[in-house]
Order: structure tokens, then sequence, then C-alpha cells
């Protein structure tokens, strides 16, 4: 019957009491709507997007959502047009009881920016539930000697509407002997009493039946019935007395099962059995018996299950005392639940914004959270805090509701994501909290250029190296990450706009490895610098510099050079010694040089091959050429020497020069040519004669002129001297540095002093030899070839053993005048 009138009622209640009770605009208000329960699935409520004055579509844009205040959402939102439907159908019963008005709360969360509403939607109630009895066949016994109006309680009927939907009457079948008296209860629903109207006669009547009907207020109403067995007992004529007609008592609600709430006594003045008395708990509901329970010997009431100041805050407890005749007397036991401060905060979170751009402005909101606390009489305020310190601070917004905002500016690189603790306290006493964790994770933005690992590189490459060698490595860290810390290299071309160090270093973008493009040669370039740029791959993107320098390694890829005596490529160039030379005496010097460096460079002279091994000497150091002993007359006059100059490399490298040595009386022999036996004449070039010719012509002249202005600063000087001898004026008038000038024991003449301008042609009319420059006695060779000799007597008795031949390369005359 229920279900038969629920579709009706349903339909006139889905029209009259969807409401828009109350609306404000901004995040801090509440937006209100009424709805009547069991509306069916997808239903619709109201338009959402009207009434926050947004524009349609503006929901789906931000990301509109409904956040639950408990732990499920009974309403969807369609998203494109703002519409918001029930989600499945309402029982206002099963949702809130017989708490009235039930109320349904949840958010409506927006992001960019993120703000939130909060929704309370009213659950109107319909009637859909019929005044049932527990008990359908109450039985009561009743003496016949009862007096007129006495009142016997009955039980109460059960309800699950409220208001006018709810128990509003009871109504008693027609009787000659009761009359029904409905009663209100200060906590719980309305019930009925029997009044005794005329009195029983067990005798006449042993039993009454009766029919009770309870009927709610609804349209139409629905009644529920119970059929009363009344007893009628023997003559009792004393009925148990309470001391009490109304006990009241207070009990924490956090009391433990079994604690004692209150002691009820009653007495009866009759003997026997008729004096014992039964206590029990009467017609009472459902909740007071799953929640009391009372001995029935000791009248203690005690609990039998928990309590919960949050759900019920009174009860009222009908006791019933039965004597042994079966008389019974009521009373009652009000009990008075203590809230204690049991229930700690509840948080709930209903937005968290991550990831969070390390770049986020400060003040902006991470999280929207509400806090409620079930305690209302105790530890009701609230306190939010976070537990450690963190860059972000909680703010109260509205009510119960809280957001956590940043404090500080945020560094991913430092911290890439907090677990954020959130502590809410009541006041207590005890105080109690609850501890929710938020995670919020930072997102990078490019912040960061690349750095090096060194602030400056050394490379190192051997020279003739293959073309495309690996030569080193640059690397440079990025503390963003993802794109912002992927790092490309590449080379900057120099200030000064030379671009030949591309020709020279390649380098790989990916991972800075440097390559040398082509062969290195030391003697070339011995090193270069260049710079690498990192940059990173951020939006906006970074980089950072280094500088490389890059150090070629020497091989030993070069023979040493002789650059005295010079090679002509036919013979060899001649030295003259004379043999009046002492062991000792420095013929000449080999001046050699080799491209290389270092160890590589270091060069040594040896003997390789001599006309006599015992005549000559090589200084391993320096190539100074020295007699070993005193030259003889036996000696030949043409000594053959093959030195062999050596550098220091792995593996050594070697060139050898050939040089002849005239050994002369006094230098007043002519100078001859010798050659191998084995070899012949060779045809000299026209050309090359009248070279020849024409540069001694030309040095002949010079020498002339040179020999003359000596002469005339030589007589000037006789004049002013007592004594004169070309060895003082030699030494003294010269202007030569004296570090120059060496005078030896074995009398030859220093190092560095030119000797002598040699060329051959190949014949014997194309030679010259100029021996010394200041000395115009010295032979002379014409150019017939004829040798004249000069008179010997007027100089000092060491002068020919002065007349030194050749030093080094440096100190010949034609080098110095040509």
């Amino acid at each position: 019957m229920a279900a038969a009138s629920r579709k009706p009622l349903q339909s006139w209640q889905v029209g009259s009491l969807l409401l828009l009770c109350c609306m404000s605009v901004g995040g801090a208000a509440t937006i209100r709507y009424s709805v009547a329960e069991e509306m069916e699935s997808g239903s619709f409520v109201a338009n959402v997007a009207k009434d926050l004055g947004l524009e349609v579509g503006k929901l789906a844009e931000r990301g509109a959502r409904l956040v639950a205040e408990g732990n499920k959402l009974h309403f969807r939102l369609h998203r494109k047009t703002g519409d918001l439907f029930v989600k499945e159908k309402l029982d206002r019963e099963a949702l809130c009881g017989k708490a009235d008005p039930c109320v349904l709360h949840f958010e409506i969360v927006l992001s960019e920016p993120l703000q939130s509403f909060r929704v309370e939607v009213r659950v109107f109630d319909i009637n859909d539930n019929a005044p049932v009895f527990l008990n359908k066949e109450p039985l009561l016994k009743i003496p016949e000697s009862t007096p007129m109006g006495s009142r016997f309680p009955l039980q109460s009927a059960q309800d699950l509407d409220v208001g006018l939907n709810g128990l509003q009457n009871y109504t008693l079948s027609a009787n000659a002997y009761f009359h029904l008296h409905t009663r209100f209860r200060s906590h719980g629903p309305k019930y009925a009493e029997l009044v005794l109207d005329n009195p029983l006669d067990r005798e006449e009547q042993p039993e009454v039946n009766l029919t009770i009907t309870a009927v709610d207020g609804g349209s139409p109403p629905k009644s529920g019935m119970a059929n009363i067995r009344v007893v009628v007992l023997d003559v009792n004529d004393h009925v148990p007395q309470f001391s009490r007609l109304v006990y009241r008592a207070q009990v924490p609600e956090n009391s433990d099962n079994g604690s004692l709430v209150a002691v009820v006594t009653a007495t009866d003045l009759d003997e026997g059995t008729n004096k014992q008395i039964t206590y029990s708990l009467a017609e009472n509901p459902e909740v007071v018996l799953q929640t009391f329970f009372v001995d029935s010997q000791s009248g203690e009431v005690r609990l039998r299950g928990p309590l919960d100041f949050e759900t019920i805050e009174t009860y009222d407890i009908d006791i019933q005392a039965t004597d042994g005749g079966g008389l019974s007397a009521h009373s009652k036991v009000l009990v008075e639940v203590v809230d204690v401060n049991d229930n700690p905060p509840e948080v709930t979170v209903s937005s968290v914004s991550s990831p969070l751009p390390e770049d986020s402005p400060l003040q902006t909101v991470v999280a929207l959270f509400t806090i409620r606390d079930r305690d209302v009489r105790v530890g009701g305020k609230i306190t939010c805090f976070l537990k450690e310190d963190l860059p972000f601070v909680v703010k109260h917004t509205f009510r119960n509701s809280y957001s956590l905002v940043t404090d500080r500016s945020l560094d991913r690189e430092d911290v890439s994501g907090y677990n954020i603790t959130l502590v809410a306290m009541d006041t207590g006493p005890p105080n109690l909290s609850t501890e929710t964790v938020i995670e919020v994770l930072i997102s990078d933005i490019n912040d960061n250029p690349p750095v090096f690992q060194e602030d400056s590189y050394v490379l190192t490459v051997r020279e003739n190296n293959s073309p495309a060698v690996f030569i080193g490595k640059v690397h440079a860290e990025d503390l963003d990450v993802g794109e912002n810390a992927q790092v490309t290299y590449s080379l900057l071309p120099p200030k000064s706009g030379d671009l030949s160090v591309f020709a020279y270093i390649s380098i790989n973008s990916d991972n800075g490895k440097l390559y040398a493009l082509r062969t290195m040669d030391y003697e070339a370039v011995q090193d270069f610098q260049f710079v690498v740029k990192a940059t990173d791959g951020g939006f906006l993107s970074l980089s950072g510099h280094v500088t490389v320098t890059v150090v070629v390694l020497d091989d030993n890829d070069n023979r040493p050079m002789i650059l005295y005596p010079l090679q002509n490529g036919s013979l060899p160039c001649n030295d003259l010694v004379p043999r009046s030379a002492e062991a000792g005496y420095l013929v000449t010097k080999v001046v050699a040089v080799d491209g290389d460096s270092g160890q590589n460079s270091w060069l040594s002279y040896h003997l390789l091959k001599a006309t006599d091994l015992g005549l000559f000497s090589v200084q391993r150091q320096n190539g100074e050429i020295r007699t070993l002993r005193q030259i003889s007359e036996r000696d030949p006059m043409m000594q053959k020497l093959v030195i062999l100059v050596q550098d220091h490399g792995q593996p050594a490298l070697s060139t050898t020069v050939s040089l002849n040595i005239l050994l002369v009386d006094g230098f007043s022999e002519p100078y001859l040519q010798f050659q191998d036996s084995s070899k012949h004449s060779r045809k000299v070039n026209p050309t090359t004669k009248y070279l020849v010719i024409s540069l001694a012509v030309l040095s002949f002249l010079f020498l002339l002129s040179v020999t003359v202005i000596f002469i005339i600063h030589l007589y000037q000087k006789i004049k002013h001297r007592d004594k004169f001898t070309i060895q003082e004026h030699f030494y003294d008038d010269c202007n030569f540095p004296n570090n120059l000038v060496q005078r030896r024991g074995n009398g030859s003449l220093s190092q560095p002093c030119p000797y002598d301008m040699c060329s051959a042609t190949g014949t014997g009319n194309s030679e010259f030899r100029f021996l010394k420059r200041f000395m115009p006695n010295f032979p002379f060779p014409h150019a017939t070839g004829e040798v004249k000799t000069g008179d010997d007597s007027s100089l000092p008795p060491d002068s020919n053993r002065n007349q030194s031949r050749v030093s080094n390369g440096h100190d010949r005359i034609g080098d110095d005048y040509m």
C-alpha cells in the first residue's frame, strides 16, 4: 500500500519542494538547495552555473568538480550545461535518520583560479514509512481490583518519517473498559496509555482484546496496528510503590559497558509472593533496549551499549516493578548523556594543486580543506597548523574552511617535493588532534644555467695524430630536470673572428666529446685555445662557457738539420789546420738544430768515420772538432771526417755531415782541391761559373776597401804609440767586445771570431779563400788561381797559430758581408 501511494506523492513533491532557498557568490558563502527524498536518479536539482553567475561552458573550462564532505557523493554535475542532478535515489531515513532538517554538504571546486563554493542540499521528508509496532501482540496483566483511572503505558510505535509525516496520534478500538490517552516524551516518539474507565471483573470477563492504531500526519496518512491482550488477574490489592516517580542520572558518553547509571527501588505492602518485586524495562523504544538494561532483583540500571552524545543527548527509560501477584508500577529514569572530547577533528581535503611551479608567487593557493569537530560543547575551538617548518602557511577562509598557501619562495633544486603534515587540534580536555599529509610536488622551471665541472680544461694531443681522433671531453651539469637539463655543446667563434679553430676541432653536441679534425704538427702549432658553450633545452635557454686549451705533444719526427758546415750537395767544405797545431786545437764546430722540442731536440755529436781516428775528436755535447795529438809530417795532407749528429728521441733520428780538413804549413801553401780518386772532374755549369766569378770579384773589392780603411786607421794609431804590434792593435783597437776574444795557450783563436769564407765550383781557378779580414799580408788568390805570399817576417811569432780556419757558420766572413 505504501509503495502504491508513493508515486503520486513523489510527483507532487518533486514539483513543489524543489526550491532554491539561498545563494551567495564568492567562495565565502553557501549555496542552498532543497529536494524531496526518493527522487529518481538523474532528477534535475538546479543550474549551478546560473546560480554562480558563470557563463555556460565556464564550468568545463575551469574543471569544475564536486567534492563530498562525507564519504559518498549523492549528486553529479554536468559541466557543459551547469545542471546539477541526483546521482542515485535519496532515502532521507538512511541518510539522516531522525535528524531534522536533513542536510547534505558538498563543495564545488573550480581551478584557474582555484575557488570553492559550499553547497547545502536539504532533503525533505515524504510520507514513505508507516508507523510500526515492534510488538504486534503486547500482553497486559491487570488485577481486577485495579481502581478506575489507572494508567497503563503502551509501547510506542516507530515511524521513520519526521515532522508531519511522523507519528501523530493513536486510536483504540471501541470497548467498555478503557480509553486511550496520548502522551509526549522529552526525547522520542509519542506513546499511549490505557486508562481504565470501568472496573474489571475477572469472573465476568477474564480477558479483554483491544486494537491500537498509530496514525502519522502524511497525506494520505499511513497507519500501523497492534493487538493488545489484557488478562484480568485475581485480586492483589497492593501494587508496588517506587521511591521516586522520576529518577535522573548523568552519564559520560565514554562510559564502558556495564557502567552503573541509576538504582531504582520499589516496595509492596503485600505479604508472601505478592511482596516479591521484579524490575524490568517496560515498553521502551528499541534504542533504549539496546543501550540499557536493569537488574531484575537489585533494580540497578546499567549500560548495555555505547553512548554517543553527538547522536542522542538524553534517554527516557520506563522502569516497571512487578510483585509476585502480578501487580506492577512504573517509574521513569531520565538519563542525560554528558559530552566528552572523544572525537578528534576531521580534516577533509577538497583540492590540491600538484605539481606546483617553483616560481609560484607568494600566497599561491596550494590546497583547500575543511575541518569538522563532532564535539560541539567541548573542544569545539580548533587550531590548525603545520607540523614542520615549511614554506607554506594555513589560512582560515570562512567557518570551518581553510586554505594552504605558499609563504616563502620555492626552489625545486633544493627540495623537489613536500609531504606537508597538517595538524588539526581541538581545545579539549584532553586535546585531540588529527594529522593529515598532503603531498605537493614542485615542478621545474629553467632557472639554472649549465655549469662545467672545471673552470678550464687542458687537453693534450700528440702530433701526427690520425684525423677525427678523440682528444678529450667536457661536461656541464644542469641542476634542472627534463628538457631544462638537456645540455647541448657547441664551439664559439673567437672574438677576433678567426675561424681557423673550426678546422682543427669538432665537438659532439650531445656528450661534449672533442675530436681533432686534422693531423697536428707541433712545429707549426704548439697549443691553441677555444671556448665551448653549453646550452640547456629550456624554453628560455641558459648557457655556460668554458675555455679549453689544447696542447700539442711533440713527436720525434724531425731529423737534425746541419747549419754548419754547409753542404752544397757536391763536395764537402774544406777547413785548413796548420801543421803546427798542438793537441786540443779547435779545428771547427759542427752546428745543428732539431725542429722537435724537449728530449727530442737534444743533440749529440759522434765521429763516425775519419782518415785517422786518432787525430781528431768531436765533443759529444757541442760538436767542436779538436785535435787529439800534435800533427806530424807523416799525417796525410787531407783528412776526411764524417760526423754523425743524433737526437735523443724514441726512436732516435740522425744526420751525417762530411768535412775535409787540409793540413797546411803556416797557411802559406796554395789551396788545392782534393777529390777522391774514384771521382772524375765534373763539368761546371757556365751560369754557376759566372756567378762564382762575380761573387769573388765583389768580395775582393769589398775586402780591399776594408783593408785600405783599416791600414789608414792603423797608421794613425802608430803615431801615438812608441811600440806597436799587430796583435795589440787587433785586440785593443778593433772595438771587439772582450767576451768575444779569448787567448788560448795553444795559440788558437777564439770561437766567435770570423775566419774565412769558401766556395767550391769544381775547378781550381774558381776557388778563393780569405783567411783573415785584417791581415793584408795574407796570401790572396788571383784570377789565374795563383797565390801570392807576402812577407811573413813582420808578423808576430804566434800569428800563424792564431789564424784558425773555421769555427761555426755564424762566424764566416761571407755570412757577415753578403
